[in-house]
């Protein structure tokens, strides 16, 4: 009889007996099939459980907020409870990165509340402080009231300016929800990306820097709302020995065996962040002599990011358009990605206010590209990816 394979060598074997290369594949550190045993062996196949309690554990000391993490099902849900907890309800206004994924956005229309985006700056893609500024301003005006919270996001690993963000929060006494599902690792001056705002959502979907196959987490601002969103993540059940419920909950608690599988990855997260960021060296050092193609780079000492994906900027004056890159990569099986639409940009936040920063984020999503960047990758395969480019663009 064939023997099976573990897990982890199932994953190894998927990414790296193919020639395809993909975007961002999970990589398994080893010891994720332990912890995911010990969950059937004690019987813990549920939400909550000694795994979930190591997970936060060993995320708070990473992040420097020790009993303020709150792991949950995923990055989405832990932006939509730092809402909750902000007492966002309907007719709030909540600002948000129109550079971003939809995920940043969609927990607003949870709420009942409504997006104002604003515009990004070159420096980071992120945020720009004086847009924000303008914003609330011209917002205040408008409505007679301020937004309710603001949504900076950490964009593909990239810090955002947080002290001019946070600057901005505080003069307009605005608390900051910290996005930064794809920013674990980074580093603004060197604190952790996450650790900022009054609340910070994390995400271990299956392509980011470490994963729990689905998952996200809440850094919170002390112990005591930590217990409350915890609460909230269990469908805010009072104590009491019956079913009791004062408030809407949520069914938002991450799975003990997913947690087990989060344990694992943290024993390689310092690996996986470094691997990335030597992806990123190589791409720049390999892309150097390519007339016209940009890699995104750390803008001063002050960031330091993960780099969870390595991008690029084409020059339109080579008559390639980053699409017709893609497709030509696709076509060598080298998976890459267009830069995120902006949401003012998206159908369903068409009504939506948008205080533009000079128009940088959409010519960001005219001429970038997102390039192969999972921890999985050999430097043959980078350069492999760079040749195809190079190719792509003669």
């Amino acid at each position: 009889m064939q023997k099976k394979r573990t897990f982890a060598a199932s994953i190894l074997h998927t990414t790296e007996m193919t020639d395809s290369i993909k975007l961002s594949l999970p990589h398994m550190g080893g010891s994720e099939q332990h912890w995911i045993n010990e969950a059937f062996r004690t019987g813990w196949v549920v939400p909550l459980g000694p795994n979930v309690d190591e997970f936060e554990r060993l995320l708070g000391e990473y992040i420097g907020a020790p009993g303020r993490v709150v792991a949950l099902s995923a990055g989405t849900a832990a932006l939509h409870l730092g809402l909750v907890m902000l007492g966002v309800g309907k007719g709030d206004e909540v600002i948000c990165q129109s550079f971003t994924f939809s995920a940043s956005a969609n927990p607003i229309l949870y709420q009942g509340a409504s997006p104002v985006f604003v515009g990004s700056e070159s420096y980071t893609w992120n945020m720009d402080p004086a847009a924000l500024d303008a914003c609330i301003a011209d917002r205040v005006r408008l409505t007679g009231r301020k937004p309710k919270a603001i949504i900076p996001v950490h964009l593909y690993g990239m810090p955002v300016k947080m002290d001019e963000i946070m600057e901005v929060a505080q003069k307009w006494d605005i608390p900051a929800l910290e996005d930064a599902a794809e920013a674990l690792g980074s580093e603004y001056k060197g604190k952790k990306c996450g650790s900022f705002g009054r609340y910070g959502a994390l995400s271990f979907n299956g392509n980011k820097i470490i994963t729990t196959s689905g998952g996200g987490a809440l850094v919170c601002p002390d112990e005591q709302s930590a217990a409350r969103v915890k609460f909230y993540a269990t469908q805010a059940r009072e104590n009491r020995p019956y079913y009791y419920h004062e408030v809407v909950g949520y069914n938002y608690r991450m799975s003990n065996v997913c947690a087990g599988i989060g344990i694992g990855q943290m024993e390689v997260l310092p690996e996986r962040v470094e691997r990335r960021r030597a992806i990123h060296a190589l791409y720049t050092e390999l892309l150097a002599s390519v007339p016209g193609v940009k890699v995104m780079q750390n803008p001063s000492a002050a960031y330091d990011s993960n780099f969870w994906l390595s991008t690029i900027l084409i020059d339109p004056t080579l008559g390639r358009t980053p699409d017709e890159v893609r497709l030509a990569l696709a076509a060598e099986d080298i998976e890459t990605r267009l830069l995120w639409r902006p949401m003012h940009m998206q159908p369903v936040f068409a009504d939506a206010p948008y205080y533009s920063a000079g128009g940088v984020e959409e010519r960001l999503f005219d001429h970038g590209l997102c390039l192969p960047s999972g921890s999985v990758l050999t430097d043959q395969q980078v350069e492999r990816t760079a040749d195809a480019i190079r190719r792509a663009l003669q």
